[in-house]
C-alpha cells in the first residue's frame, strides 16, 4: 500500500524565476523533517513494502540481488542506531567507518547519525592516514570490514586503531554472507587487538527495529564528519548538521520532481565515503520511497560493472545514475546494442568538469540526458544543477537551489569581501544557506573559509565562477588548486611536501595535467638549489616513496631553471598548467598528423585557460581529439 508523498513541489523548476517564486513560501512553513532519520522514516512510510535497496556483490549476480524493502531497511538502520547507543555512542560521540559499498555501510551512516556522529573514512587510504583521521576525529567506535581474501581493509584499519587513544571498540562487517556463507559472520578472536572486536550483525540482532530507544536528534545536532580539501593529504574534517543534510536532500528534490518515486530505481556506483554516494544515491531517493540499486562493494570499479551496465539498467529499469566524467568516458566504450535503456531520465555529473565532446558524444550514442551540477562537502552535497525540465547548458553548473543563496564576489588581497561581481565578471563563488556546514573541527582550518557580507556569514567555496543574466553559473577555475583525478581530490601540498626534503630541491609545485581518461593526472615541477643537480627520475622516486596514496603519485617530474612567481613571491601555478596544456596539444597534434602553425595558452576572462591554435591544413582531427579534454580550445 502506498502512502501520499510528503513532498509536493508543484510544477518543476525550469528557470530562476521558478526558484524565486518557490521561495515565496517561508522555509519554516515547509515542514521539513528534523533529522536524517526522520527523512528515512517518512520515506519508508510512503511505500513500506516496495524495494528500497538491492545489492549484488558480483556483477554476474545482478539478476539475483539481496533486497531490502523500505520497512526492512529502516528497521536495520534503527537496530544499528540502537546498538551503537548501547555501546556508548552518545549524541556528541563519533562512530567512524572504513567500509566499501555495502548495505551495512548505509546502516552505519544513517544509524550512526541517529545515535551520534557518523565519520566516513576512505578505505583506500593507508593505515597511517586512517589513524590520523581517527585521532583527529576522536572516534569512539570503528566499523570496518572483517578479514577477507583479496582486501587489506581489515589489516589497515586494525593497525590504525592501535594508535587511536579514544577508540573503545571495533565492529566488523563480513562479505561472506553475500557469498552464501552466513555462518562466517560470527565474533572472532584477534590477537594483539587491545579493544573489543564485535560483529555488527550480532550486536544488531538483539535490538528493536521498530523504534529508537533514545531521543531522536535535533536539526542543529552534528550528524556527520566527512573529509574534504582533498581525499588525500592532511585531514580536513567538515562537520555537518542534520538540517544541512535534510535541507539539501529536500531542496534538490524540488528540481528532480517525481523522477524518484516508489518503484523507480537509481544506480549507486560512487563510493559511500563521499557525499554524492550518500545523498544523491541514498538519502534523496529514499526520501521519496525510491529504489537504490548498489552494484558491488567496489561500485563502478567493480569487475564487470561497466561492461554490464546497460544490462543492469535494462533489468532494473534504472531512471537515473550519478557518475564522474571518467565513468561516462568508460561507458561510452560499451555499446548499448539492443538493450532497452529508455527508462533512464537523467545521468548526473559532478566532481570534475565534463569535456564538451564527451557530453555530446555520450548523449548522441546513448540518448541519456546529462545533468551537470555543482556541490561540495561543505554545502552538504548539491548547490546548483541544470534544471531537468528546463534548459541544460553544456559546461554550466546550472541554477542555484531554492533557499540557498549563491553569488560571485570580489575579494581583496587579504580575502575580504569588497563587492558582488557584475554579470559575466569572474570572481570567487560564495554560498549561504541551510545546507552550509558548521565548520571544520580543527579551528585553524576555518581561517579564510567565511566571508562577512552585509552582516551575514557566507562560505567561500574557493572556486572561480561567473554568472549570466538569467541566473546560470559557470565555473572558470579552481582557486583552491585541487587536482581531480577520476573524481578523486588530491591536495597538491601532499605531493609538494614529499620532495621538499630532497637536498637539491629549492621550490616545488604540483598541478594537474589534462588526461582523457582520468580528467587530470598529477605532475610535479621543481626548481633546484643553485649549483645542485638531481635527475627527474631521482626526484620522482623520492616523491613516490613518501606519498602513501597511489592516486597522488606524480606521473612525471619536470625540472625548470626557475618556477614562475607572482609579484609577491608566490608560485604562479596557472603558468605551469598552461605548460601542461600546451604539451598535451602538441602531443595530440603529432598523433593526429596535424602540423601546428602557432600555439598559445592564455588565461581567458570568460573561459579560463584557453588554448589558441592555428594549423597548417585541416584542423578537424586535432579538434576532435581535443574535444575529449576539459580545457577549452579555439582554432584560428
Amino acid at each position: 500500500m502506498l502512502a501520499t508523498t510528503h513532498y509536493d513541489f508543484g510544477r518543476p523548476i525550469v528557470a530562476l524565476r521558478d526558484v524565486e517564486a518557490f521561495e515565496q513560501v517561508p522555509l519554516s512553513e515547509r515542514g521539513l523533517p528534523g533529522s536524517t532519520y526522520e527523512v528515512l522514516a517518512r520515506g519508508a512510510s510512503i511505500a513500506p513494502d516496495q524495494p528500497a535497496l538491492s545489492f549484488f556483490l558480483r556483477a554476474d549476480d545482478f539478476r539475483d540481488p539481496f533486497v531490502w524493502t523500505h520497512a526492512e531497511l529502516l528497521a536495520d538502520i534503527t537496530r544499528t542506531a540502537n546498538a551503537l547507543r548501547r555501546l556508548g555512542i552518545g549524541r556528541k560521540d563519533v562512530v567512524a567507518f572504513v567500509l566499501p559499498n555495502l548495505p551495512e555501510t548505509h546502516f552505519v551512516i544513517w544509524g550512526g547519525e541517529a545515535a551520534g556522529i557518523a565519520f566516513a573514512i576512505n578505505p583506500l587510504l593507508e593505515a597511517e592516514q586512517i589513524s590520523e583521521l581517527l585521532v583527529t576525529g576522536k572516534a569512539k567506535w570503528l566499523v570496518t570490514l572483517a578479514p577477507f581474501p583479496g582486501t587489506d581493509i581489515w589489516q589497515k584499519a586494525i593497525q590504525a586503531a592501535a594508535n587511536a587513544p579514544d577508540l573503545q571498540g571495533v565492529l566488523t562487517v563480513s562479505l561472506a554472507p553475500y557469498l552464501g556463507n552466513s555462518a562466517a559472520d560470527v565474533p572472532q578472536v584477534f590477537d594483539g587487538v587491545a579493544v573489543p572486536v564485535l560483529s555488527l550483525h550480532q550486536e544488531m540482532a538483539g535490538e528493536p527495529g521498530d523504534r529508537l530507544t533514545f531521543e531522536t536528534p535535533k536539526a542543529e545536532d552534528t550528524s556527520s564528519y566527512l573529509c574534504t580539501g582533498g581525499t588525500t593529504g592532511l585531514p580536513k574534517i567538515a562537520a555537518r548538521t542534520h538540517f544541512s543534510e535534510v535541507f539539501d536532500a529536500w531542496s534538490s528534490l524540488s528540481f528532480i520532481g517525481d523522477a524518484f518515486a516508489p518503484g523507480k530505481a537509481i544506480f549507486c556506483g560512487l563510493p559511500l565515503f563521499h557525499v554524492n554516494g550518500q545523498l544523491v544515491t541514498g538519502l534523496i531517493p529514499w526520501a521519496q520511497g525510491a529504489h537504490v540499486v548498489m552494484g558491488t562493494h567496489q561500485g563502478y570499479r567493480g569487475e564487470g560493472i561497466i561492461s554490464s551496465f546497460w544490462e543492469i539498467v535494462e533489468h532494473y529499469r534504472v531512471v537515473a545514475f550519478s557518475g564522474v566524467p571518467t565513468v561516462y568516458s568508460a561507458l561510452l566504450q560499451v555499446p548499448v546494442g539492443g538493450r532497452d535503456i529508455s527508462s533512464i531520465r537523467y545521468g548526473f555529473c559532478g566532481a570534475a568538469p565534463m569535456p564538451v565532446e564527451l557530453f555530446r558524444n555520450f548523449e548522441k550514442a546513448t540518448g541519456v540526458r546529462i545533468l551537470e551540477a555543482y556541490g561540495l562537502t561543505e554545502g552538504a552535497c548539491v548547490s546548483s544543477v541544470n534544471p531537468p525540465e528546463g534548459e541544460r547548458r553544456i559546461g554550466s553548473i546550472g541554477l542555484r537551489l531554492p533557499y540557498q543563496q549563491m553569488a560571485v564576489v570580489r575579494l581583496d588581497e587579504s580575502g575580504g569581501f569588497t563587492g558582488f561581481s557584475g554579470t559575466e565578471e569572474i570572481g570567487v563563488l560564495a554560498i549561504r544557506g541551510p545546507n552550509v556546514f558548521a565548520g571544520y573541527i580543527n579551528p585553524e582550518h576555518n581561517n579564510g573559509v567565511w566571508l562577512e557580507i552585509d552582516g551575514q556569514r557566507w562560505l567561500n567555496t574557493g572556486d572561480l565562477a561567473r554568472q549570466v543574466a538569467d541566473g546560470y553559473f559557470w565555473l572558470t577555475g579552481r582557486k583552491k588548486e585541487l587536482i581531480i583525478r577520476s573524481g578523486h581530490n588530491i591536495d597538491p601540498k601532499l605531493i609538494e611536501n614529499a620532495v621538499q626534503d630532497h637536498p637539491a630541491v629549492q621550490l616545488a609545485a604540483a598541478v594537474g595535467r589534462p588526461d582523457v581518461r582520468a580528467g587530470e593526472l598529477p605532475v610535479l615541477y621543481v626548481q633546484l638549489k643553485p649549483e645542485m643537480t638531481a635527475s627527474e627520475a631521482d626526484l620522482l622516486a623520492h616523491a613516490v616513496g613518501r606519498i602513501p596514496e597511489r592516486a597522488a603519485h606524480p606521473k612525471s617530474v619536470r625540472v625548470l631553471a626557475a618556477l614562475p612567481i607572482t609579484s609577491v613571491g608566490k608560485i604562479f601555478k596557472p603558468a605551469l598548467s598552461m605548460l601542461e596544456i600546451e604539451d598535451v596539444v602538441r602531443q595530440e597534434a603529432a598523433s593526429a598528423g596535424v602540423k601546428l602553425e602557432s600555439l598559445s595558452v592564455v588565461q581567458d576572462a570568460r573561459l579560463g585557460l584557453l588554448a589558441t591554435i592555428a594549423t597548417k591544413g585541416d584542423p578537424g582531427p586535432l579538434r576532435e581529439k581535443l574535444g575529449q579534454y576539459a580545457f577549452k580550445a579555439q582554432f584560428l
